[in-house]
């Protein structure tokens, strides 16, 4: 899931640490470690900047796929108020952004079934789903079928319902039967209490504003002053409502709770499941998953079950567009305007998160991935090969990058066109690495999972093959038994504070001027301070990585001699490669002797 992408994406560097480059302190996860995951790059375009392997990529992907196609829209119709006239490359920026978004999607969670129960894991660090849920929603999807694959029942079922938009007849997609679907949805329910209605009435807000509509015929179905006059009955004591702003009250919230979350750091920070105890266990903390019942119709053979999230719903959709009542010059004709693009732009479909099947289901796609064969970098293009899948009738192959293990569309080689096995990208920007994955789909559109990934540089001809190191941490060996039973483990000192007599470890990356790992490469590092040394490193491994070590001098029993306490700067002062020339970059570490 997430936690395990953002994982892999933080300790890719050669070291096995998810630490920073440069710490200060032991790196902890982050919203920005899964919106934001770590690359190998530069910061900047200026001579002699180190290559870093923990650059957060600013994409900040999230889970919203379709505003993108909204907002391309209202541009296409002259009515995008703010940044109208989009490029093609804003357009295909905005593309790229949802497909990264649906990839997010996927990696959220994943469902168990055991028995007549179905358990929805959560692999994020925030709640599923998360942000303010105006309009967004999760649900289950399951489609009940008999033997001979006959649809017996459909719960939590999408598809049109009848509305009335500007008192004539319509055609809407949402969720079919709300009512009976709530035990499958999740979402938070916010609203507004009577007695908050009686003291906005009493500020000035008008009782006759609308604060619910009817989701088929748009007619108010509650207002303020409707609300303010239930003060007095505890049955109808609050209501829920879009009005997000003047909302004062969390009337339900069944979204799934993080791994980890404790419910005394919940309440400080106003996030508990409403009610407080839902998915709390007595330790305190709580369940990172849901488990739904199941109720199989009579003569049921098998279940499809799918979890769906939609990030606008046709009711909030519905709220803005009636609830802008075009009194307000700023906002005008939005309501209508967004309306439109719901409607024109596939209504916001859901999108399908994960999936799981009950009884004895019909086998799924399981069409083999294909086999990345060849990345090879050229002057500002790749050429990229891979290998057919044999003994399937694919239809097209799919050529994507990998960004920290989130998948950008290349582009699409449809085999009746011809060759569809290779392809070559081009226009690429010199020194910077590109890596690639691929899929296969076939004639039934089901499309494999990745193939594994290949990396390339795009470089100049020519061009001379330098190398450097950077100074990732610095540490201790510590020794413990005697004997046979002598041990020697490195210990991590982060704040660089040793003691005369320790065996102090300089640990190293080696990589080339597009950032990937070298290996075969020794470094030499340069001690200064109130005694010098001269240090060289072992062999760098195939992940970049390499040691030195500088064993300093305790002091005798009398307290004299040894390494003279101080403050010490370790420099590296050069590179050995039979392939590579040092870049002349010296990296260096501030340590002191006690």
């Amino acid at each position: 899931g997430a936690l395990e992408a953002i994982y892999i994406s933080a300790t890719a560097n050669g070291t096995r640490s998810a630490n920073y480059s440069n710490p200060t302190a032991d790196r902890y996860y982050t919203c920005q470690s899964c919106h934001m995951r770590p690359v190998t790059g530069t910061g900047a375009n200026k001579r002699g900047v180190p290559v870093r392997t923990d650059l957060p990529l600013h994409d900040m992907t999230g889970g919203n796929y379709w505003m993108g196609q909204a907002i391309q829209y209202l541009d296409a119709q002259n009515k995008l108020r703010l940044g109208g006239g989009l490029t093609a490359g804003q357009i295909a920026a905005m593309d790229d952004a949802a497909l990264r978004a649906q990839e997010q999607l996927l990696l959220a969670a994943s469902l168990e079934v055991e028995n007549n129960e179905v358990r929805i894991i959560n692999h994020t660090g925030h709640k599923l789903i998360s942000g303010y849920p105006e309009g967004r929603r999760m649900w289950l999807n399951i489609k009940w079928y008999d033997s001979g694959n006959g649809l017996l029942r459909e719960d939590g079922e999408y598809g049109p319902i009848s509305v009335i938009i500007d008192d004539a007849p319509a055609t809407v997609d949402s969720i079919v039967d709300l009512d009976a679907s709530r035990p499958f949805i999740f979402e938070a329910h916010m609203g507004m209490t009577a007695e908050w209605a009686a003291q906005l009435i009493a500020l000035g807000y008008d009782s006759s504003l609308p604060l619910s509509y009817d989701r088929f015929t748009g007619v108010p179905d509650m207002t303020l002053g409707e609300l303010a006059g239930e003060v007095a009955n505890p049955e109808v004591n609050d209501h829920e409502t879009f009005h997000f702003v003047l909302n004062n009250s969390v009337i339900r919230d069944n979204r799934i709770p993080p791994y980890g979350m404790e419910y005394n750091e919940a309440v400080k920070r106003n996030v508990t499941p409403v009610p407080a105890n839902m998915y709390l266990e007595e330790s305190g903390i709580y369940e990172h998953y849901a488990e739904v019942p199941l109720s199989p119709p009579s003569g049921a053979h098998h279940a499809t079950i799918d979890l769906l999230y939609q990030p606008t719903s046709w009711e909030y959709i519905q709220f803005l567009y009636l609830a802008n009542d075009r009194q307000n010059a700023f906002l005008g004709d939005e309501g209508a305007n967004m309306l439109d693009a719901w409607r024109n732009t596939g209504m916001a479909a859901p999108f399908r998160m994960a999936s799981a099947t009950w009884g004895s289901a019909p086998q799924a796609c399981d069409l083999e991935a294909p086999v990345l064969a060849e990345a090879t970098a050229g002057q500002s293009e790749v050429f990229v090969r891979w290998n057919a899948v044999e003994g399937q009738a694919i239809q097209n192959y799919s050529l994507y990058y990998d960004q920290a293990g989130k998948a950008q569309l290349v582009a699409e080689l449809n085999c009746d066109s011809g060759n569809c096995l290779d392809f070559t990208d081009s226009n690429l920007t010199n020194y910077q690495q590109y890596c690639y994955k691929v899929t296969a789909t076939d004639s039934q559109a089901c499309e494999s999972d990745f193939s594994n990934i290949l990396c390339a540089t795009p470089q100049p001809a020519g061009q001379e093959e330098i190398a450097g190191a950077v100074i990732v941490e610095t540490g201790r060996i510590v020794k413990s038994g005697k004997g046979k039973h002598a041990t020697e483990v490195y210990e991590p000192v982060p704040g660089g504070n040793f003691s005369a007599g320790d065996s102090i470890v300089v640990r190293l990356l080696v990589r080339d001027k597009n950032g990937s790992p070298l290996g075969g490469a020794t470094v030499n590092l340069q001690v200064s301070g109130a005694v010098n040394a001269e240090l060289s490193s072992s062999t760098s491994d195939n992940f970049g990585a390499a040691e030195a070590a500088w064993q300093t001098s305790a002091p005798n029993r009398k307290g004299n001699g040894g390494t003279p306490a101080g403050s010490y700067e370790i420099r590296v002062s050069g590179l050995s490669s039979s392939t590579h020339s040092w870049n002349q970059v010296m990296d260096s570490r501030l340590i002191t002797i006690n």
